[in-house]
């Protein structure tokens, strides 16, 4: 990976560290409603909302990730995509609850295929909106990449 910072702006012993040492720890979710949105989605992925901490609503997703709700109700919220690898065997519970609270789910991204699941890559996923347009994906393989 070309290193686009000129030579007097290289931090000491600027070497790549392993890309296995990086790791997603938070990201920001900007929702009207911070408490509505971080309840949506935890109770579809059978997660627990977490304590507030300053402005932020987090859901631990479990693998040292966090979403951390940030409330903007001034403005409008740009969606964003986010995809969650979920076990096989909870997946039939999780549209099982997409359906009782009446939120349609679809085959793909575009949301051109509803009530329908895909079977990408030897699993299972779907798409689907929570309350502030973010378009959510629950998926049991993990996409091939080369």
């Amino acid at each position: 990976m070309p290193n686009h910072l000129p030579n007097e702006q290289q931090p000491p012993n600027a070497s790549e560290p392993p890309a296995a040492s990086i790791q997603l720890n938070h990201t920001a979710v900007y929702a009207r409603d911070r408490q509505l949105s971080a309840e949506f989605l935890a109770a579809i992925l059978g997660l627990k909302v977490g304590a507030p901490f300053g402005p932020f609503l987090p859901v631990d997703l479990g693998n040292g990730v966090t979403l951390d709700y940030y409330e903007k109700r001034d403005e409008p919220i740009q969606s964003q995509h986010y995809a969650f690898l979920v076990p096989d065997d909870q997946f039939d519970t999780m549209i099982a609850r997409l359906e009782t609270v009446g939120v349609t789910y679809y085959a793909d991204p575009g949301h051109t295929e509803p009530g329908q699941i895909n079977r990408l890559f030897g699993g299972r996923g779907a798409y689907f909106d929570d309350p502030d347009g973010h378009n959510m994906e629950i998926m049991t393989r993990p996409y091939v990449r080369p």
